[in-house]
């Protein structure tokens, strides 16, 4: 069967009937690249590189050698792990999976030709082409700032330097000083995840500066696990943190890096540390690919394919794919259905209905984490929820810890399955 445009992008059945039969490629084995190393990107390479045993040459390029993921980081700055603890390196991939490890940027992409262009001047052919590069920020999205700032008012938004930085501002915070964080709009990488920040810097100021306080300026008027982070903040720190939300500013907001003043509804503040968490969209190079429609790039939930070029597939973040939100555990689940869809159109293995979860733990203080998550299924028109959960407001103590420890098993199991 063959695609065109109109058949391709008005139905994903469609789509995933073409998969079934293997793609003529000519000599040689099919070539499959994948840009972007992280929950998505790695966890594709591994499982097409896995299931495929030999029969696709699988590229991964990834400019970084050691990657930090960014669930987790917070746990970093709240003290509850090492930097190292979040760092993961390519070694397992290239040596047990036979995949060809590139730790360079990719730059460019011809569709027609079927090529990734390099930083460094290396070309890459391929047959099926995979993107998961997370995120980018959006220019002038918070007045006042741009990445050139991000030195002065860290986003933290890609954990590594970034992470490291903003904790050590947060341990140097004169006696009482003020943390401000610029929340972002929807939609976001990690829909809880700005908010378990602020218990985590909450719960590094109680034991250091306990005289501190926290201003949350957020353009949102809920946001997710709402109850049950405030319900932790009363409990935990009482009095610290300042929720502003659009009702009364928060988003109506410019920041002076250096002046160092965060201003909510004309009304400028001195704060002695700023976290700027600016609006997203998809990594760069799905805008260069052509692929994006506004910020983001549409795909088809069956396959994962976009649907502006049915030999791209684009996982995790950059996606606009329906009701999943942004997230490691979504880009993991996404990705074993693109590997699944590609293995199925290059060679001769079976296709089966798509199916994905998603679940975000979150941690409000010691032993005290929550949860939300649901199941999804592939229609034509999306990724579709099926059923969801969420933790309860208060619940004990016991069932707190357990949900913690759950999470750092689900860590654990995940950067295993991404890295091997």
């Amino acid at each position: 069967m063959t695609l065109n445009r109109r058949t391709f992008l008005g139905t994903g059945v469609a789509a995933a009937a073409a998969l079934q039969a293997p793609v003529v490629l000519g000599a040689g084995k099919p070539r499959v690249v994948v840009v972007g190393g992280g929950a998505g990107g790695a966890t594709a390479a591994r499982y097409i590189a896995k299931g495929a045993a030999g029969a696709i040459d699988v590229t991964l390029v990834e400019p970084t050698r050691s990657y930090y993921t960014c669930f987790f980081s917070n746990l970093y700055i709240g003290g509850f792990r090492e930097l190292s603890s979040i760092a993961h390196s390519y070694g397992k991939l290239a040596s047990e999976y036979g995949i060809n490890v590139v730790h360079d940027w990719a730059v460019g992409i011809d569709r027609d030709a079927r090529t990734v262009s390099l930083a460094g001047g290396g070309v890459l052919p391929y047959d099926r082409l995979i993107l998961s590069p997370g995120i980018d920020f959006v220019d002038g999205a918070v007045e006042g700032w741009d990445v050139s700032a991000q030195n002065k008012m860290p986003h933290a938004y890609k954990a590594g330097s970034q992470s490291e930085l903003l904790k050590a501002q947060i341990e140097a915070m004169p006696e009482g000083g003020t943390f401000a964080m610029v929340a972002p709009p929807n939609p976001f990488r990690c829909p809880p995840g700005p908010y378990e920040r602020v218990s985590m810097v909450a719960h590094v100021l109680k034991q250091k500066n306990p005289t501190a306080k926290i201003i949350v300026a957020d353009p949102k008027p809920k946001f997710s696990k709402m109850a049950l982070f405030q319900e932790g903040w009363n409990t935990h720190y009482s009095g610290m943190v300042d929720w502003i939300g659009p009702d009364f500013g928060g988003g109506d907001v410019s920041v002076d890096p250096e002046a160092m003043t965060v201003t909510i509804d004309g009304e400028e503040t001195k704060v002695d540390v700023c976290n700027v968490i600016p609006a997203m969209k998809a990594g760069r190079i799905c805008e260069i690919a052509g692929i994006n429609e506004g910020n983001w790039a549409p795909v088809i939930g069956h396959t994962m394919q976009s649907r502006m070029d049915e030999n791209i597939h684009v996982l995790g973040d950059a996606t606009n794919q329906g009701d999943m939100p942004k997230s490691g555990f979504s880009a993991n689940s996404q990705a074993k259905v693109a590997a699944m869809a590609v293995r199925a159109a290059l060679t001769d293995s079976k296709m089966f209905p798509a199916k994905f979860s998603n679940t975000c733990w979150s941690l409000i203080g010691t032993d005290d984490g929550v949860k939300v998550g649901a199941t999804y299924e592939a229609t034509d028109e999306k990724i579709a929820k099926v059923d969801g959960f969420i933790s309860a407001t208060g619940e004990s103590a016991e069932l707190r810890q357990a949900t913690y420890e759950e999470s750092i098993g689900w860590y654990a199991g995940i950067t295993s399955d991404m890295f091997g």
